[in-house]
């Protein structure tokens, strides 16, 4: 079951990535292609940014579901391991 969970987890946070990156690269305020080359090299620099400017974009709802995603990809990977040990989760 983490295993899934972390899976499925892990899908949403490369689709919200993406979404993010692509607005950064359309972001000619304070964005643009350093930036967006910056956010495909270090993806924790996507999701900071992405918070950063989440309000001026109207992206708040990706980017809350980005951060879903990592806590319910974190519980996944700890119940797979915890299967994995033994634990049956």
């Amino acid at each position: 079951m983490g295993q899934i969970l972390a899976g499925l987890a892990g899908l949403v946070s490369i689709v919200c990535w993406i979404m993010t990156l692509i607005a950064m690269f359309q972001d000619k305020q304070d964005g643009g292609t350093l930036k967006g080359v910056l956010g495909i090299i270090c993806a924790l620099w996507a999701f900071i940014w992405g918070w950063m400017h989440a309000g001026r974009l109207g992206r708040k709802n990706v980017m809350i579901a980005w951060t879903i995603a990592i806590i319910l990809g974190g519980i996944g990977n700890v119940m797979a391991i915890g299967a994995a040990a033994g634990g049956g989760g």
